[in-house]
């Protein structure tokens, strides 16, 4: 039977791949790369001159039967991603879950992770916490997204896009402006930065300084405003419709709904978050 190693590639620098990885990536077979434009500048660091077989998004179910094929063959395979930790917001998942039922080995290579690294420089709270992948860029999904977010009683990290960035933070801040939040842009490159503040500084800061580059986002807990004695979530629900009705986004009824009944913010969201699709928006 075959094996494919998932190899976990830098983020950015890259004097961070493993002594481990390097050896795989010389030693297997075949490399199944998302992009093979640039693994080659990795391979060509670490002085592999293994072929390499493109693996991305739109093409994995296609090429999935014909990597099969390979390992059944005793082929060593090595799966990377652009950068970091393969399958994670990354393509393979469909491809791993394939190999796993056919019976062929399945081996991870650790290194370089973009949402541990922004995660445990953030400082905040690292446990427990939620990554969430890349933000939607449209409609209900988006919504909920953003609603869920806003009410997570944990530190929770996602992806960007810079040029998105701010309209994120805004999204964010219409729900607790106070919340703290760190913006990893750069990771292990030479332009590495760190913001770590509120999200009504982290807004005010990129509005006025347009960020470049890749973009991990770190959130940390939803606070409640304070316990109510007692929470009558019938007069939260009915106030939750009337507002949307009105035309209030998500976010601000459920600000709205926490500040005029006094209770927690994560209470207010789920609430808004639970509204039958014909009484939300």
């Amino acid at each position: 039977m075959g094996t494919l190693y998932l190899v976990s590639t830098p983020i950015g620098n890259l004097e961070d791949v493993t002594e481990r990885a390097a050896r795989i990536l010389r030693e297997s077979d075949r490399i199944l790369a998302e992009d093979t434009r640039r693994s080659s500048v990795l391979l060509h660091s670490v002085g592999s001159t293994v072929p390499m077989t493109s693996l991305f998004e739109h093409n994995e179910r296609s090429r999935t039967g014909r990597i099969l094929e390979w390992l059944a063959a005793g082929e060593t395979l090595a799966l990377v991603s652009d950068a970091g930790t393969p399958l994670v917001s990354d393509p393979g998942e469909r491809l791993v879950a394939s190999v796993v039922e056919a019976g062929h080995s399945v081996v991870p290579i650790p290194g370089a992770s973009a949402v541990l690294a922004a995660l445990v420089a953030s400082g905040l709270p690292t446990l427990p916490f939620t990554f969430r992948g890349f933000v939607p860029r449209k409609g209900r999904e988006r919504r909920e997204f953003l609603e869920t977010i806003a009410a997570a009683e944990e530190t929770t990290v996602v992806f960007e896009s810079p040029e998105r960035l701010v309209v994120f933070l805004a999204a964010m801040e219409e729900g607790d402006g106070d919340r703290r939040v760190a913006v990893a842009r750069e990771l292990t490159k030479m332009h590495e930065s760190v913001f770590r503040g509120t999200l009504v500084e982290a807004v005010a800061y990129y509005t006025a300084n347009p960020p470049r580059g890749e973009v991990t986002i770190v959130l940390g807990p939803s606070e409640p405003d304070g316990e109510a004695t007692s929470v009558d979530e019938a007069a939260a629900r009915a106030l939750a419709v009337a507002l949307t009705e009105a035309g209030a986004s998500p976010s601000k009824v459920a600000r709205e709904v926490a500040r005029r009944l006094r209770i927690p913010k994560n209470l207010a969201y789920k609430v808004v978050h639970e509204l039958p699709q014909s009484e939300g928006r």
